[in-house]
C-alpha cells in the first residue's frame, strides 16, 4: 500500500508564514493594518472626549465615565453604574448645547452603564 500523501500539516514549509517583527507597540499601531488602525482612531477620538469630558463635567461625574464613542452622529457616554448614568445623564443635560457648539457633527448625546 503506497504512503498517504502530507497536505496542509504544520511542518510544511510552503505553509509558513513570513513573520515581520516590530520593535515596539507604537510601531505596531504604525502599520497599514486596516484594523489596527481603526482601533488607534477610535482610541485617539475617545481620549480627544475624555479630555473635554474633563473639563465640562464635574470632576466626581468624570471619575465615573468607563468610555467615550462616538458613532455617526451620536455620541456615546459609558458610566460604571445606574446610579451615575442617571448622575452623568443629568450633567450632560446641562453642558449639551456648548457640546453641540464644539463639535457640530453631534446630534444626540446617549449615556449607558458599562462597568469598567
Amino acid at each position: 500500500m503506497p504512503n498517504k500523501i502530507k497536505r496542509n500539516k504544520r511542518g510544511n514549509v510552503r505553509m509558513r508564514r513570513r513573520k515581520r517583527s516590530f520593535d515596539s507597540v507604537k510601531d505596531l499601531l504604525a502599520g497599514n493594518t486596516p484594523a489596527l488602525q481603526r482601533l488607534s482612531e477610535q482610541a485617539a477620538r475617545q481620549e480627544l472626549w475624555r479630555a473635554w469630558l474633563a473639563v465640562h463635567l464635574p470632576p466626581e461625574a468624570c471619575a465615573h465615565v468607563s468610555g467615550v464613542v462616538e458613532r455617526h452622529d451620536t455620541l456615546v457616554i459609558f458610566t460604571s453604574s445606574a446610579a451615575w448614568s442617571a448622575r452623568v445623564r443629568f450633567a450632560v443635560a446641562e453642558i449639551e448645547a456648548a457640546l453641540k457648539r464644539a463639535h457640530p457633527a453631534i446630534a444626540e448625546v446617549d449615556v449607558r452603564v458599562l462597568p469598567g
